[in-house]
């Protein structure tokens, strides 16, 4: 399992950045829960995402 931080949105995506520092990446919001926001830690596994 891996945390991420919500860093920023850009239209549809989001980017992620790693909690443990080891880059960033971005998404489609569409597999993010609706209620995540900047700032938001979010839980990854199996590429399903969770706010923690």
């Amino acid at each position: 399992m891996k945390k991420y931080i919500l860093d920023r949105i850009e239209g549809e995506y989001a980017y992620l950045r790693d909690a443990e520092g080891d880059g960033e990446i971005f998404i489609a919001m569409a597999l993010l829960p609706p209620e995540a926001d900047v700032g938001s830690t979010l839980l990854c596994d199996m590429f399903t995402y969770t706010l923690e």
